[in-house]
Formats: structure tokens, sequence, C-alpha cells
């Protein structure tokens, strides 16, 4: 193995990359690849640096003065010398692993960061940290990359709603995937011609897709608590694709130990966000008695309750909540994730209690809860 890469240069300088100063001595660096190494240096010799930012492998070991980067200067390097994918990665590191903040404390580096959701993430994680002059570009970027994602759900939120088509209506929409044949034919005997031998239709007939009035009510309540952070994105972006739906009437609030209506805001999923505040305790009862009271029609009514799980008051109260909302007739539908992950976190002992009263628990992703409440109101 060792011939192998000491034959091959290529192979060498990439192993050097890799193991950084430790490897300096036996494998020396192509002279060529030395603006990488600095820059891989800048990120991840915090690995072995004290809370100070003291090295402490080498203590004798001399620094490389001139050499080292800013955070500014650092991040140009990075998007010169890596393909996009990598700089993503890194930076998502240099964020979550490295606490570098300045990344985002710093106008004229944040205006550099590929917008996505990790970026999206630690601005909401951050951005109490920020100077007010920072935070009006914060908030554009949260824009940019929650337009992004709203505009890919909604298209697979409508095909999940709009795909489903009611019997027995007409519509206006008159296309050959909502024709109504059975009707069509019925409506039309009437017209039956004995010198053609076949009916004359004077009218054809359409099913519609969804009902143009349907007073479903979708009530959601939403856990702010830290580990849910991707969930309340998600959520915000659902809320707001669904709050535009003809059939849907829809509430909003957020929760810790205290609730927040925030569903006159349902048309400003960016807003929303930008008021969440993450962390402190949990009380769902609190947050599920406020949902009760949004409740107006129970029979046409679905309750989202989008947490972990882990209350921090006696579980019964929450337990004896979700009784009330099930046995008045609502749909119960709790969430312990909204998103992509595939990996959460709750407390399962609550969520089998819930379960077995009859509520349904899962953690889904936004086109799966599309799909369910599209399955319910048609």
């Amino acid at each position: 193995m060792e011939d192998r890469i000491m034959d091959n240069p290529e192979i060498e300088n990439r192993w050097r990359l890799i193991l950084g100063d430790f490897a300096e001595n036996s494998l020396p660096l192509d002279p060529e690849s030395g603006e990488l190494d600095n820059t891989l240096y800048f990120l991840y010799n915090r690995e072995y640096t004290d809370e100070q930012g003291i090295r402490n492998d080498f203590p004798n070991r001399a620094g490389r003065g001139g050499s080292m980067l800013t955070v500014p200067g650092w991040l140009k390097k990075v998007k010169k010398l890596f393909p996009k994918k990598t700089v993503e990665i890194m930076q998502k590191q240099a964020l979550d692993k490295y606490n570098l903040t300045q990344l985002l404390t710093d106008e004229s580096v944040l205006s550099q960061l590929e917008p996505n959701i990790g970026l999206l993430k630690n601005i909401l994680t951050f951005r109490n940290m920020m100077p007010e002059h920072v935070r009006k570009l914060a908030y554009s970027i949260v824009e940019e990359v929650i337009k992004e994602i709203q505009k890919k759900l909604e298209i697979n939120v409508r095909k999940a709603f709009y795909g489903k088509k009611l019997p027995h209506t007409n519509s206006s929409y008159k296309i050959f995937r909502n024709f109504d044949f059975k009707q069509t034919i019925e409506k039309n005997l009437k017209n039956y011609s004995p010198e053609h031998g076949t009916i004359i239709l004077d009218r054809l007939y359409f099913n519609q897709n969804v009902r143009r009035y349907n007073p479903w009510h979708i009530v959601i309540m939403v856990d702010e608590s830290g580990s849910m952070l991707d969930s309340v994105i998600y959520t915000a972006v659902m809320a707001s694709i669904f709050a535009k739906m003809p059939f849907l009437s829809v509430k909003l609030a957020i929760f810790d130990t205290s609730v927040v209506d925030l569903s006159e805001h349902l048309d400003d999923p960016v807003g929303i966000l930008m008021k969440v505040q993450l962390g402190g305790g949990t009380d769902i009862h609190k947050a599920l008695e406020y949902g009760k009271r949004l409740i107006t029609a129970p029979q046409k009514t679905i309750v989202v309750l989008v947490s972990d799980l882990y209350d921090g008051n006696n579980y019964s109260y929450m337990f004896r909540s979700c009784r009330d909302i099930i046995e008045a007739g609502s749909r119960l539908f709790v969430l312990p994730a909204l998103d992509y992950s595939g990996t959460p976190c709750y407390d399962v002992r609550a969520a089998r209690s819930i379960a077995g009263m009859g509520a349904d628990v899962a953690a889904i992703t936004p086109e799966e809860l599309a799909e369910w409440i599209g399955k319910i109101i048609s």
C-alpha cells in the first residue's frame, strides 16, 4: 500500500492534504498545493485548539505567521478552490462544528455564503448575535431559501389535493382526465336517437378535482424547542401553502411555555420564522388547550401537533387534552418530525399513549402530510 502511494505523486499529495501537519515530515507537499493546504489548515486546525484558540498538539511549533487567513479571505479561497458541494460542506462544518460565528455576524462574509437550508438554520439559531445592520441581509437570505423550498413543495401539495377527483360534481376544468363518462351517459340517455342508434350528447360532464368550498379547518401547533428547528421551518412553509387553498381554513401557533398565535402572518413564512425563539421549556398541555379554543366545527377539524412530545409538566395533562380533542370528533395528527431527516428524536412512550387514544402519530415528509390531509378532506 505504501509503495503504491509513493509511486503516485497525486495520491501522495492528497494524503498529505488530508493528514495535514502530522505528515509534513514523511509526505512532502507539492509546492503548488500550498494554497489548498493553508485553506484547509485554517478550518480544520481548530480540531487541535483549546477554547482560547491555542494549538495544543505541538506547543513548541512555530505558527504560520503571514500565511494565516482571515475569515473573509478564507471564504474567498474556499469558493475559488473547491466545487460548490464541498464549499457547502465546509461552510456547514465551520458553523456547526467549529462555531465560526463570524460567518454570520460579518456582513461582508455573510453575503458570500451559499444560501441553503443549512445556512437558514444557522441564521435562525444565531440571529440574536447579529448586529442590526446584518439582519436585513440575513432576512433576504432566509427569504431566498424559503421561496425555493415553497416553490418545490407547492407543486407537490397541489398535486396531492387537486389530483383527487370528486365524483358526481361538475367542473369548469374540462380536460380528459376529469371526464365523467358515467354521468355523461346517464344525463344524455334522454337524447338517444333510434335513427342513428346512438346517444346524441348535448353536454359533457367533468369531475371537479376538489370542492370549491369544503369547510375543513386545520389547527397547527408547533413546538419551537431547539431540537424541532427543521420541523418548524417546514411547518411554516406548509401552513402558508395550505392557507392558499380555498377549501381550507388554517390557524397556526408556535409554543414553548407560552403560546403565540401567528395565524395573521400565514402569507409570510419568513416573518414567522424570524419570530421563532428557539430553546426554552415546553408546555404541550397549554398549547393543546389553546388549540381547543380555536376549534369551532370539531367534525371538520384536523389538529396537527408538531412536537417531540418531551413535556416540561405532568404528562397526564397533555394526554387529557389530546383525549378531549379526539372525543370531541376532531382528527389529531401528532408529528414528532416534519422534515426529510428521517431520524426524529421524540418521547416514544408518550407517542404510543397518544396513538392508543386514536390519534395518528408519524414522522413524515411535508408531501406525506399533504397526502394525508388530502385523503381526509376528499
